[in-house]
Protein backbone atom coordinates (compact mmCIF):
# COMPACT_ATOMS: atom_id res chain seq x y z
CA UNK A 1 0.00 0.00 0.00
CA UNK A 2 2.83 2.37 0.80
CA UNK A 3 5.10 1.91 -2.21
CA UNK A 4 6.34 5.27 -3.48
CA UNK A 5 5.34 6.00 -7.05
CA UNK A 6 6.38 8.90 -9.24
CA UNK A 7 4.58 12.17 -8.58
CA UNK A 8 3.14 12.62 -12.06
CA UNK A 9 2.11 9.01 -12.70
CA UNK A 10 0.01 8.87 -9.54
CA UNK A 11 -1.45 12.37 -9.86
CA UNK A 12 -2.49 11.73 -13.45
CA UNK A 13 -4.59 8.76 -12.33
CA UNK A 14 -6.62 10.82 -9.86
CA UNK A 15 -10.28 11.32 -10.86
CA UNK A 16 -10.89 15.04 -10.35
CA UNK A 17 -14.61 14.35 -10.27
CA UNK A 18 -14.35 12.05 -7.25
CA UNK A 19 -12.18 13.92 -4.75
CA UNK A 20 -12.63 13.83 -0.99
CA UNK A 21 -14.19 17.08 0.16
CA UNK A 22 -12.44 16.96 3.54
CA UNK A 23 -9.13 15.30 4.41
CA UNK A 24 -7.93 14.90 8.01
CA UNK A 25 -4.32 14.09 8.89
CA UNK A 26 -2.63 12.65 11.97
CA UNK A 27 0.93 13.91 11.56
CA UNK A 28 2.79 11.22 13.48
CA UNK A 29 6.46 10.31 13.74
CA UNK A 30 8.33 13.57 14.29
CA UNK A 31 10.10 12.35 17.41
CA UNK A 32 11.08 9.02 15.86
CA UNK A 33 12.33 10.82 12.76
CA UNK A 34 14.59 13.03 14.89
CA UNK A 35 15.94 9.95 16.68
CA UNK A 36 16.67 8.24 13.36
CA UNK A 37 18.64 11.32 12.31
CA UNK A 38 20.75 11.04 15.45
CA UNK A 39 19.17 13.89 17.43
CA UNK A 40 18.08 13.48 21.05
CA UNK A 41 15.86 16.58 20.92
CA UNK A 42 12.43 15.60 19.56
CA UNK A 43 11.81 19.24 18.61
CA UNK A 44 14.26 18.77 15.75
CA UNK A 45 11.67 16.47 14.17
CA UNK A 46 8.88 19.02 14.65
CA UNK A 47 10.96 21.73 12.97
CA UNK A 48 11.74 19.51 10.01
CA UNK A 49 8.06 18.61 9.61
CA UNK A 50 7.17 22.07 8.28
CA UNK A 51 7.91 21.09 4.68
CA UNK A 52 5.47 18.20 5.02
CA UNK A 53 2.81 20.65 6.21
CA UNK A 54 3.53 22.94 3.26
CA UNK A 55 3.34 20.01 0.84
CA UNK A 56 0.01 18.69 2.09
CA UNK A 57 -1.50 22.19 2.05
CA UNK A 58 -0.17 22.94 -1.44
CA UNK A 59 -1.20 19.50 -2.69
CA UNK A 60 -4.76 19.90 -1.42
CA UNK A 61 -4.93 23.41 -2.86
CA UNK A 62 -3.77 22.25 -6.28
CA UNK A 63 -6.48 19.59 -6.37
CA UNK A 64 -9.13 22.02 -5.06
CA UNK A 65 -9.82 19.99 -1.94
CA UNK A 66 -12.12 22.15 0.18
CA UNK A 67 -11.11 21.23 3.76
CA UNK A 68 -7.90 19.99 5.39
CA UNK A 69 -7.70 19.36 9.15
CA UNK A 70 -4.31 18.77 10.77
CA UNK A 71 -3.97 17.18 14.22
CA UNK A 72 -1.30 19.58 15.46
CA UNK A 73 -1.49 19.27 19.26
CA UNK A 74 -3.76 17.01 21.30
CA UNK A 75 -5.00 17.54 24.85
CA UNK A 76 -2.80 14.60 25.84
CA UNK A 77 0.27 16.35 24.40
CA UNK A 78 0.23 18.69 27.40
CA UNK A 79 1.62 15.72 29.35
CA UNK A 80 4.85 15.75 27.35
CA UNK A 81 8.05 17.23 28.86
CA UNK A 82 7.65 20.97 29.48
CA UNK A 83 10.69 21.79 27.36
CA UNK A 84 9.11 20.07 24.35
CA UNK A 85 5.71 21.71 24.89
CA UNK A 86 7.29 25.16 25.26
CA UNK A 87 9.34 24.64 22.11
CA UNK A 88 6.24 23.53 20.20
CA UNK A 89 4.34 26.65 21.24
CA UNK A 90 7.24 28.86 20.12
CA UNK A 91 7.40 26.94 16.84
CA UNK A 92 3.64 27.39 16.36
CA UNK A 93 3.89 31.17 16.68
CA UNK A 94 6.90 31.39 14.34
CA UNK A 95 5.30 29.13 11.74
CA UNK A 96 2.05 31.11 11.64
CA UNK A 97 3.97 34.36 11.24
CA UNK A 98 6.19 32.94 8.50
CA UNK A 99 3.39 31.19 6.57
CA UNK A 100 0.74 33.92 6.71
CA UNK A 101 1.93 35.69 3.50
CA UNK A 102 1.86 32.35 1.64
CA UNK A 103 -1.63 31.59 2.93
CA UNK A 104 -2.82 34.96 1.67
CA UNK A 105 -1.13 34.44 -1.71
CA UNK A 106 -2.70 30.97 -2.10
CA UNK A 107 -6.19 32.03 -0.94
CA UNK A 108 -6.04 29.70 2.11
CA UNK A 109 -8.39 30.29 5.04
CA UNK A 110 -7.13 29.31 8.51
CA UNK A 111 -9.38 27.96 11.27
CA UNK A 112 -8.82 26.17 14.58
CA UNK A 113 -10.65 23.62 16.68
CA UNK A 114 -9.92 22.67 20.26
CA UNK A 115 -9.50 24.35 23.61
CA UNK A 116 -7.33 27.13 22.20
CA UNK A 117 -7.89 29.21 25.35
CA UNK A 118 -5.46 26.83 27.06
CA UNK A 119 -2.66 27.90 24.70
CA UNK A 120 -0.13 30.59 25.71
CA UNK A 121 -1.32 34.15 25.07
CA UNK A 122 1.28 34.70 22.35
CA UNK A 123 0.02 31.63 20.48
CA UNK A 124 -3.59 32.74 20.83
CA UNK A 125 -2.70 36.21 19.57
CA UNK A 126 -0.98 34.97 16.41
CA UNK A 127 -3.77 32.49 15.72
CA UNK A 128 -6.47 35.14 16.04
CA UNK A 129 -4.48 37.49 13.80
CA UNK A 130 -4.05 34.85 11.07
CA UNK A 131 -7.68 33.73 11.28
CA UNK A 132 -8.86 37.33 10.97
CA UNK A 133 -6.57 38.12 8.03
CA UNK A 134 -7.53 34.97 6.09
CA UNK A 135 -11.27 34.91 6.90
CA UNK A 136 -12.31 36.21 3.48
CA UNK A 137 -10.14 33.78 1.50
CA UNK A 138 -12.22 31.38 -0.56
CA UNK A 139 -9.81 28.54 -1.31
CA UNK A 140 -8.74 25.64 0.88
CA UNK A 141 -9.81 25.85 4.54
CA UNK A 142 -6.97 24.60 6.76
CA UNK A 143 -8.04 23.77 10.30
CA UNK A 144 -5.45 23.27 13.02
CA UNK A 145 -6.60 20.96 15.82
CA UNK A 146 -4.85 22.49 18.83
CA UNK A 147 -5.30 21.31 22.41
CA UNK A 148 -7.94 19.10 20.86
CA UNK A 149 -9.28 15.62 21.44
CA UNK A 150 -12.38 13.85 20.24
CA UNK A 151 -13.50 13.10 23.80
CA UNK A 152 -13.10 16.77 24.75
CA UNK A 153 -15.17 17.77 21.73
CA UNK A 154 -17.98 15.34 22.60
CA UNK A 155 -18.03 16.38 26.27
CA UNK A 156 -18.17 20.08 25.35
CA UNK A 157 -21.02 19.43 22.89
CA UNK A 158 -22.89 17.51 25.61
CA UNK A 159 -22.47 20.45 28.02
CA UNK A 160 -23.88 22.86 25.42
CA UNK A 161 -26.94 20.69 24.86
CA UNK A 162 -27.45 20.09 28.60
CA UNK A 163 -27.33 23.85 29.20
CA UNK A 164 -29.82 24.44 26.39
CA UNK A 165 -32.20 21.91 27.97
CA UNK A 166 -31.70 23.46 31.40
CA UNK A 167 -32.52 26.91 30.04
CA UNK A 168 -35.63 25.60 28.30
CA UNK A 169 -34.33 26.39 24.80
CA UNK A 170 -34.72 22.75 23.68
CA UNK A 171 -36.35 19.58 24.95
CA UNK A 172 -34.43 16.34 25.55
CA UNK A 173 -36.32 14.72 22.69
CA UNK A 174 -35.06 17.48 20.36
CA UNK A 175 -31.53 16.12 20.62
CA UNK A 176 -30.63 14.27 17.43
CA UNK A 177 -27.45 13.30 15.59
CA UNK A 178 -27.80 16.44 13.49
CA UNK A 179 -28.21 18.72 16.52
CA UNK A 180 -25.30 17.03 18.26
CA UNK A 181 -23.10 17.51 15.17
CA UNK A 182 -24.04 21.20 15.16
CA UNK A 183 -22.79 21.45 18.75
CA UNK A 184 -19.33 20.08 18.00
CA UNK A 185 -16.30 22.29 17.47
CA UNK A 186 -16.23 21.26 13.80
CA UNK A 187 -19.64 22.79 13.09
CA UNK A 188 -19.68 24.32 9.62
CA UNK A 189 -17.41 21.79 7.95
CA UNK A 190 -18.31 18.35 6.54
CA UNK A 191 -17.08 15.19 8.22
CA UNK A 192 -13.76 13.95 6.78
CA UNK A 193 -14.04 11.65 3.79
CA UNK A 194 -10.42 10.52 4.17
CA UNK A 195 -8.16 10.33 7.20
CA UNK A 196 -4.43 9.92 6.57
CA UNK A 197 -1.99 8.82 9.26
CA UNK A 198 1.78 8.55 9.03
CA UNK A 199 4.02 6.67 11.45
CA UNK A 200 2.49 3.21 11.18
CA UNK A 201 0.13 3.19 14.17
CA UNK A 202 -3.31 1.82 13.28
CA UNK A 203 -5.48 3.93 15.58
CA UNK A 204 -7.21 7.31 15.50
CA UNK A 205 -5.69 8.57 18.77
CA UNK A 206 -8.69 10.49 20.11
CA UNK A 207 -8.99 12.53 16.90
CA UNK A 208 -12.44 13.56 15.58
CA UNK A 209 -14.09 10.53 17.20
CA UNK A 210 -17.62 11.48 16.15
CA UNK A 211 -16.68 12.89 12.76
CA UNK A 212 -14.58 9.92 11.58
CA UNK A 213 -17.47 7.43 11.88
CA UNK A 214 -17.50 6.67 8.13
CA UNK A 215 -14.18 8.14 7.00
CA UNK A 216 -11.84 6.04 4.89
CA UNK A 217 -8.51 5.49 6.68
CA UNK A 218 -5.14 5.38 4.94
CA UNK A 219 -2.11 4.42 7.04
CA UNK A 220 1.50 4.92 5.94
CA UNK A 221 3.26 2.10 7.78
CA UNK A 222 6.85 3.05 6.93
CA UNK A 223 6.58 6.81 6.48
CA UNK A 224 7.21 9.33 9.26
CA UNK A 225 5.58 12.74 8.97
CA UNK A 226 8.70 14.85 8.17
CA UNK A 227 9.16 12.75 5.00
CA UNK A 228 5.56 13.22 3.77
CA UNK A 229 5.33 14.89 0.35
CA UNK A 230 2.70 15.60 -2.30
CA UNK A 231 3.13 12.21 -3.96
CA UNK A 232 2.06 10.56 -0.70
CA UNK A 233 -1.09 12.68 -0.65
CA UNK A 234 -1.80 11.66 -4.24
CA UNK A 235 -1.25 7.99 -3.36
CA UNK A 236 -3.74 8.18 -0.48
CA UNK A 237 -6.36 9.94 -2.61
CA UNK A 238 -5.99 7.42 -5.43
CA UNK A 239 -6.46 4.57 -2.97
CA UNK A 240 -9.54 6.35 -1.56
CA UNK A 241 -11.03 6.57 -5.05
CA UNK A 242 -10.63 2.82 -5.55
CA UNK A 243 -12.76 2.02 -2.51
CA UNK A 244 -16.51 1.52 -2.33
CA UNK A 245 -18.10 3.74 0.32
CA UNK A 246 -21.26 1.99 1.50
CA UNK A 247 -22.22 3.88 4.70
CA UNK A 248 -23.87 0.75 6.08
CA UNK A 249 -25.62 -0.20 2.83
CA UNK A 250 -24.88 -3.18 0.59
CA UNK A 251 -22.91 -2.97 -2.64
CA UNK A 252 -26.10 -3.66 -4.59
CA UNK A 253 -27.88 -0.74 -2.94
CA UNK A 254 -25.00 1.59 -3.76
CA UNK A 255 -24.99 0.50 -7.40
CA UNK A 256 -28.75 1.07 -7.71
CA UNK A 257 -28.55 4.56 -6.15
CA UNK A 258 -25.75 5.47 -8.57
Amino acid sequence: MNSLKSVNSVKEQIDLGNLPKHIAVIMDGNGRWAKQQGFLDRVFGHRNALQAVRDVIEGCGELHIEYLTLYAFSTENWNRPKTEVDALMILLVKTIKDELPTMMKNNVRLETIGNTESLPQTSQKELKKAIQQTKDNTGLTVTLALSYSGKWDIVEATKKLAKAVQEGKIQVDDISEDLFSHSLDTFGMPDPDLMIRTGGDHRISNFLLWQLAYSELYIFDDLLWPDFRKQHLHEAILDYQNRERRFGKTSEQIQVSN
